[in-house]
């Protein structure tokens, strides 16, 4: 256990804007039973984290999770384990972990602090030869992509459709279209469908070409320039990891017999889909340290990297949402801790 009482943590005490993020200094927490205390390293940041900031205004209050000010925010975390819960036998101190913590039956796990403790399930070895920033910036991201696209890892239902959500099975030969390619889910998403030998059509902005074509993309089209329900058809998927209500709009680009599946759930008509054949389900990520573990495996293997769009110490907290909020966003936004 650390000998340190108190750490520095980004605190929210109101909803709002970046500039509610402030530093304070808060007692260390305690790691229970079945959990380890990590000492931070690097935080990735996700839109939860936003919404969280600013109080989730267009959720209805019965569907909102609860959120007790003041909130520490943050989930993903890569750091080194300090000490463990008298149970916890998978981790011992100074080993090198990563992980998306306790979501998303917790919103925000307080990552954005020097200490966190987290469930020892919820997390994975980081990968050799990666470091922490890379590790951080893997967590929610990478675990999305692989449930919507590998395996979901379990059967809670999505809180937006009754229907099961089951990866379609990929290979030599598939064409899997991905809207938001160069984003945190998005660009990672890239890389598990090649992994999987699928062809990659990848929308983005054209400021992100080169990038995308690093990453192996077959094609690629720039949204400002052509719509890409206009200019793709016959696809086998479309994982829109932009989603919400314009997802709809890539039904078109689906063959009969293909899937849709918007990261965001967006807004559709059962009769309609059913009459082109085309399914269309989501899945919630939820925290899984198993499916770290297989992310790490592809990392350290070389078939899969997560990139970085900037860097920010973790005073500078609200300087990070206030680029969140430019949008554009190559890759994952990192706070670096110590």
């Amino acid at each position: 256990m650390t000998t340190r009482e108190t750490m520095k943590a980004v605190r929210l005490h109101r909803f709002g804007g970046p500039e509610v993020l402030v530093v304070d200094e808060v007692p260390v927490p305690r790691p229970e039973a079945g959990e380890v205390l990590v000492r931070v390293l690097a935080v990735g940041l996700n839109p939860p984290d936003w919404y969280a900031r600013e109080g989730m205004p267009d959720v209805p209050e019965t569907l909102k999770p609860p959120m007790h000010l003041p909130l520490i925010p943050g989930t993903d975390v890569s750091g080194e384990v300090v000490a463990v819960g008298d149970d916890v036998t998978t981790f011992t101190p100074g080993d090198q972990v990563f992980g998306l913590l306790r979501f998303p039956s917790v919103l925000q796990s307080g990552a954005y602090a020097e200490y966190v403790t987290a469930p020892a399930v919820d997390l994975a070895l980081k990968p050799a030869g990666v470091d922490h920033a890379h590790a951080a910036a893997l967590a929610m991201s990478g675990l999305t992509a692989w449930q919507f696209l590998v395996e979901v890892g379990h059967d809670h239902p999505s809180p937006f459709q009754a229907a099961q959500h089951v990866p379609m099975t990929l290979g030599a030969g598939s064409t899997v279209l991905v809207n938001g390619a160069a984003g945190g889910v998005g660009h990672l998403a890239v890389q598990l469908a090649r992994w999987r030998g699928a062809e990659v059509v990848a929308v983005a902005s054209g400021g992100h070409e080169r990038f995308l074509d690093e990453l192996g993309v077959g094609r690629f089209i720039d949204y400002t320039r052509q719509q890409p329900e206009e200019a793709v058809r016959g696809v086998d998927l479309v994982l829109d990891a932009v989603g919400g209500p314009r997802s709809r709009r890539f039904l078109q680009c689906v063959r009969r017999g293909g899937a849709l599946y918007p990261v965001y759930f967006g807004e559709f008509d059962d009769e309609e889909n059913a009459e082109l054949g085309v399914t269309v389900t989501a899945t919630q990520v939820r925290a899984s340290g198993v499916q770290l573990a297989r992310l790490a495996g592809l990392v350290a293997d070389g078939d899969l990297r997560a990139a970085i769009d900037s860097t920010y110490p973790l005073e500078a907290a609200r300087s990070a949402h206030e680029r969140a909020t430019r949008g554009h966003i190559q890759g994952k936004i990192v706070l670096t801790v110590g």
